[in-house]
């Protein structure tokens, strides 16, 4: 698999995750804060092999650092991303 940077980032509301799978697998996407708390599970399903977008919405969060993570059978990545109000 692999995870791409978010875009766009920093993002004011929304921003769009991007990611691939090179086969099928067990799919789980968290967006966490800077403590390590899970905000937002955005996937968490059995995909097929292919290109992923998903649009996470920042809602009421707090302006700062935030982490997402990908991972897909036994594989693990992870990104920062900058929320801007």
């Amino acid at each position: 698999c692999k995870l791409k940077q978010n875009s766009p980032n920093p993002f004011n509301q929304i921003t769009n995750i991007g990611y691939e799978l090179v086969e099928d697998g067990y799919v789980q996407l968290v967006v966490y804060n800077l403590l390590g708390k899970t905000i937002a599970t955005l996937i968490k399903e059995e995909q097929l092999e292919g290109t992923y977008t998903v649009s996470f919405s920042a809602g009421n969060l707090n302006e700062g650092v935030y982490f997402y993570s990908l991972q897909v059978n036994n594989t693990f990545q992870i990104k920062k991303m900058v929320l801007l109000k």
